[in-house]
């Protein structure tokens, strides 16, 4: 008898460990996966939440790295490959959402660094350039593949070319996780350290 319920436990904690390792996170009706795969390597959800202005949910977001962390620095010093995943909420002017990253460029980088990278934000800026009006449902992701830099994707087709510069990204990530980032309460979203999504 013993020896059926340890056999019972066993079967029970290898499917709950299988649930978890597939499982998912729902942030306003948006699903991410706790696990995704980014040039060629495995990524784990760090956390999700939500980007909103003045009352509206604008979009979900969700931060992927190699291992989950939970202060900017960290993330920042981390290596390989990263992704940040934005689901649209609400119709948005490709120029207003574009316009919105500058800013934020501005608030969490100095004037010496901005210079650094100035070509690559305005390389960037114009990957919105050719989508005029993003609708509700799209699906963004900002790959950092190490040896090839940014690949944007809109709806899993490919945006513009790549931005080989590793500055630029962490800029970018600033957005979202630096002093003066976009939304407090995303930042700590995304800094939550989804322990179901560990390794």
């Amino acid at each position: 008898m013993k020896n059926i319920l340890t056999f019972v436990f066993c079967v029970f904690c290898l499917f709950t460990s299988s649930a978890v390792s597939q499982g998912s996170m729902t942030v306003a009706g948006v699903t991410f996966d706790n696990t995704v795969k980014v040039g060629g390597s495995a990524l784990v959800l760090n956390g999700a939440g939500v980007r909103t202005k003045q009352l509206f949910k604008i979009y979900a977001a969700g931060l992927y790295l190699t291992s989950n962390k939970t202060t900017t620095a960290d993330v920042l010093s981390l290596g390989g490959a990263k992704r940040v995943k934005m689901v649209i909420l609400r119709d948005l002017d490709s120029n207003s959402f574009a316009s919105g990253f500058t800013t934020a460029f501005n608030n969490n980088n100095s004037s010496v660094e901005r210079t650094r990278i100035f070509s690559s934000i305005t390389q960037f800026n114009a990957l919105f350039a050719t989508v005029p009006v993003l609708k509700k449902g799209d699906v963004i992701t900002l790959d950092w593949v190490p040896g090839k830099g940014l690949q944007c994707t809109r709806n899993d087709r490919a945006v513009g070319n790549d931005i080989n510069d590793a500055a630029f990204y962490q800029a970018l990530l600033k957005v979202w996780l630096g002093d003066r980032a976009v939304e407090t309460a995303l930042k700590t979203a995304l800094l939550r350290g989804n322990p179901e999504g560990s390794r």
